[in-house]
């Protein structure tokens, strides 16, 4: 919601809390077959994109959350192949991802086509790798998309999604998690974005407990700091096959990279997996 005309705000009337950004002007508006959106020019954090009235992409500080979504979980897997984003339609995600030249294949798969051609538009640095012949870009139901994949016929799941409200919400249950741990292969790595850690730990705990149920043996959770999401503070969980799948990374191949970074590091990739007490003792981690 706004507060007044020079300021968009996305208030958390559970938390009591609220973020705001001094706008420029508003850039483009549509409702689509799917959500409301929303482009505007802020003072301070660039263009700023709301779906449904939530924040959720910013020039300034999209970095930290496609890097984090992407790094973490392809410095893990021993050596990812083959890509699914489910989601992420503003292609931050898809960007990082093909940084990794060992990567053959990325799919993209959003419900919604309108957030990729406004992300081409507006956010131009997003989407630089969606000409990459290695990226395959499809609009459709990423549900529907797993369910149908061939089994073992991916190294890498990532699930770039909204809040777990209207069209996301199936991407948030055991059923899902089942589907993901079937097109997977040995090695396999699931990673979704999970809210945050100080807001959501209902969620969080819900979603290792589903991740587990459907067959991950293994579920680590890294954090990292979002200021324009609820709590300025973020999470994202992986899920593996493997008890021991997540207890360490590539660190030489991180620390040796040879794409730029803003914030992912092997540092940051270390620092990220250590757990807060409070998430320690209420099964978060």
């Amino acid at each position: 919601m706004t507060l007044d005309k020079n300021w968009f705000s996305e208030q958390h009337a559970d938390a009591g809390s609220a973020f705001s950004l001094k706008i420029k002007k508003k850039l483009h508006e549509e409702q689509t077959p799917f959500q409301h959106i929303e482009i505007y020019d802020t003072e301070t954090f660039g263009k700023l994109m709301v779906i449904d009235g939530c924040y959720m992409v910013t020039s300034r500080e999209n970095f930290i959350y496609h890097e984090m979504m992407a790094h973490p979980a392809l410095f893990t897997h021993p050596d990812p192949k083959k890509v699914l984003i489910i989601g992420g339609g503003d292609c931050g995600t898809l960007r990082e991802v093909l940084k990794h030249r060992d990567v053959n294949q990325a799919w993209q798969v959003d419900i919604d086509e309108a957030v990729t051609r406004l992300s081409e538009k507006y956010f131009p640095e997003l989407c630089v790798s969606n000409g990459d012949g290695r990226a395959e870009l499809l609009f459709e139901d990423g549900i529907k998309w797993i369910q149908e994949s061939e089994p073992g016929s991916l190294d890498i799941i990532i699930v770039d999604s909204t809040d777990p409200v209207g069209l996301a919400k199936g991407l948030f249950g055991e059923a899902f998690y089942r589907s993901c741990f079937h097109a997977l292969d040995a090695d396999g790595i699931l990673v979704h974005q999970s809210e945050s850690p100080l807001y959501h730990p209902k969620l969080l705990k819900s979603m290792h407990k589903a991740m587990h149920k459907a067959g991950f043996n293994a579920t680590k959770t890294h954090h990292f700091p979002q200021p324009s999401y609820p709590s300025g503070w973020w999470s994202a969980t992986m899920a593996c096959r493997e008890n021991t799948g997540l207890d360490g990374f590539r660190e030489d191949d991180v620390r040796n990279k040879i794409f730029k970074t803003r914030y992912y590091n092997a540092d940051m990739h270390k620092a990220a997996l250590a757990q807060p007490e409070f998430c320690k003792e209420a099964g978060l981690g």
